[in-house]
């Protein structure tokens, strides 16, 4: 008995020491993984050293990857060692299917395998691929496309009863959606979307590539519809302050004048939409693509064969949290109800006002205005 206790304990010496040595051999190397989680019971993405009381992505994704011997484990309570950067810091709640992470790891065996291993099932790493040493995912990053997921009852008009589970979204309701959120393509100061940004601040312009709602589908009984936004980059709140106000608008609570008025230096109320249905679907390396893509050295960074996987995920653990927490806690629901409560209205002579500054900014900019007879 003795001898096999102290053959257990060469063994487990001997692993350790073969590990050690692994990582010996195992030079750090600049890579970036495709990540796919459902955000709920998450502080959102970004860790905060020193912070235990929130849970984070980045929580669970660290201490992987010390666990699978991916890193050592002074660069899990230091990033900077390991050149960690995401691509976007999703919100608290908010769920991914294509976040991209870039860091410097030991690229051990069965790397990927090891590090989910030691995930919770709805955190999955979907694909690596080896990058240029210099590369940093958020700042190589041209675009982001984001979507969110609603119930269709949210585009209700305000004075109709409506039964959540019978509704049904028509087709003119959608047109008429979808011209407003056309709306949002181009350049605009986004100022209103977001908090701590002022009118003049140059950081609240931001360029809308395209945005639109898909064909209603129906889930468990109840019709929800999928909004995709595709943007160079996203504020804080941005994007759900930008469905929040055409929901405002379509159900009869503001005018769709808001929109100019919002583009411009006066603060305008936006209601900012539950965090729930947001998902990051895509991040786009284009530039990086036509630079480094086909140098023989590196890879593209796009995931064609690992989008079935993406797809599975989005099927087994994003879509049904949406849809589940929806009926069980009824936040879209719960926050149509206040929006009585916010003020969309303003003075006469601030419309006017407003008018001329929202004129001056979009001949700047060279929108289209986005007026009644803009396509």
């Amino acid at each position: 008995e003795e001898n096999g206790h102290q053959n257990k304990r060469l063994k487990s010496n001997a692993d350790e020491e073969d590990a050690e040595d692994q990582n010996k051999k195992s030079p750090k190397r600049k890579i970036v993984l495709l990540m796919a989680y459902s955000g709920k019971g998450y502080h959102g993405m970004q860790r905060n050293v020193g912070s235990s009381q929130f849970k984070t992505i980045e929580d669970d994704l660290v201490s992987a990857l010390v666990q699978s011997g991916c890193i050592p484990e002074n660069h899990g309570e230091d990033m900077k060692k390991m050149s960690f950067q995401r691509c976007a810091r999703t919100d608290k709640g908010v769920s991914a299917a294509g976040q991209i992470v870039s860091l410097k790891v030991r690229l051990i065996d069965d790397i990927l395998e090891k590090i989910n291993n030691h995930l919770p099932s709805h955190i999955r790493i979907l694909g690596l691929k080896r990058v240029t040493g210099g590369f940093n995912s958020k700042n190589k990053c041209d675009a982001r496309t984001y979507s969110y997921m609603l119930p269709t009852f949210a585009f209700a008009h305000k004075d109709h009863d409506v039964q959540e589970e019978l509704y049904r979204l028509d087709t003119e309701t959608l047109e008429r959606v979808n011209k407003l959120l056309a709306c949002y393509k181009g350049t605009h100061n986004f100022h209103n979307f977001t908090s701590q940004k002022g009118p003049r601040d140059p950081s609240a312009k931001r360029y809308i590539m395209e945005m639109y709602c898909g064909e209603p589908f129906v889930r468990e009984n109840m019709e929800f519809a999928v909004i995709k936004v595709k943007g160079q980059s996203f504020m804080m709140h941005q994007i759900r302050k930008m469905i929040g106000l055409v929901i405002a608008i379509v159900k009869g609570y503001a005018a769709e004048s808001i929109m100019e008025r919002s583009w411009g230096e006066e603060k305008v109320d936006v209601p900012k939409a539950p965090g729930l249905g947001l998902v990051l679907e895509k991040v786009h390396f284009e530039k990086y693509n036509r630079r480094f893509g086909n140098d023989g050295l590196h890879e593209p960074l796009e995931w064609t064969e690992e989008e079935e996987k993406i797809a599975i995920f989005k099927e087994q653990y994003i879509y049904p949290t949406i849809i589940d927490t929806e009926r069980e806690e009824k936040s879209m629901a719960n926050w149509l109800n206040t929006l009585p409560i916010h003020d969309f209205n303003s003075s006469a002579v601030e419309m006017q006002t407003n008018n001329k500054n929202s004129k001056k900014s979009s001949d700047l900019e060279g929108s289209d205005g986005c007026g009644d007879d803009s396509d």
